[in-house]
């Protein structure tokens, strides 16, 4: 079936396979999923799932060994070159010796952009992700917090429409979490980006998300896609609420059958 007009990310019937020393591994099996533009989608399960293999791929940094996958109806190969998205990994990756508006300008200085229009842009990001006045200290002069922000920034820079983030957080107390899942919805609010998140927190996937795919282990498949009922203004007190229960305990549910059908 053909994705409708506005799905800027199509897989159908995904398959990788990774050959190793000790014979294949399954990564990923028949692995079907549409993601519209401006959707926020968490991707949850297990570790050795396919979480951040399946967010490679996107990304055209793994290569499927099955099935289809197009990113802006384009390879995922090609939309990397044509610079559809930016990629957050899980540790910030910030050069010491660069200044963080260096750090933030680096793919733009790859990329051949003026002096003029780095520093627009870096201003811009800078704003973006609260940290205006902050571009001239080094990575050791911020918290963990604020390096995860100013690697966001950097997957900003150059404005593409697709954010992929794989765990960016993961690292980080949860007050700082809780207080970066509150900047990241203000974000995708100003921006309209669509975003791919990798997380293995619930209440994290379930505060941030219009769609939860729920991954069983390996090999990784789908196990439940939850269409959230959230409205896109989401405080933290929301995690309180029916709604905001009701769906972590679908993600749980969900998480325990895909770990019973993996085990079967």
């Amino acid at each position: 079936m053909a994705p409708e007009q506005d799905t800027v990310i199509s897989a159908q019937n995904l398959d990788l396979t990774f050959q190793t020393g000790d014979g294949p591994v399954h990564a990923l099996k028949d692995v079907s999923l549409d993601i519209q533009k401006g959707d926020f989608v968490s991707f949850i399960g297990p570790s050795g799932c396919g979480k951040t293999t399946f967010l490679r791929c996107i990304a055209g940094l793994e290569q499927p060994t099955g099935g289809t996958l197009t990113v802006n109806n384009m390879t995922p190969d090609e939309a990397r070159r044509a610079r559809a998205y930016g990629y957050v990994f899980q540790a910030a990756g910030l050069y010491p010796w660069r200044s963080i508006a260096r750090n933030i300008s680096l793919p733009l200085e790859i990329m051949g952009y003026s002096k003029v229009d780095q520093k627009t842009r870096v201003d811009r990001v800078l704003d973006l992700v609260e940290l205006t006045g902050f571009g001239g200290k080094f990575p050791w002069q911020l918290s963990g917090g604020m390096q995860q922000r100013a690697s966001i920034a950097r997957a900003l820079a150059f404005d593409a429409d697709i954010l992929l983030m794989d765990e960016p957080f993961g690292a980080l107390d949860e007050i700082v979490r809780d207080h970066l899942n509150e900047q990241l919805l203000a974000l995708w609010a100003r921006t309209q980006k669509t975003i791919g998140f990798v997380t293995h927190s619930i209440p994290e996937a379930v505060y941030l998300s219009t769609k939860i795919v729920v991954m069983s282990p390996r090999p990784g498949r789908i196990a439940d896609v939850i269409d959230s009922p959230l409205p896109k203004e989401r405080p933290l007190d929301i995690r309180d609420s029916k709604d905001f229960i009701d769906i972590a305990h679908r993600v749980r549910d969900g998480l325990r059958a895909g770990h019973s059908d993996g085990v079967s």
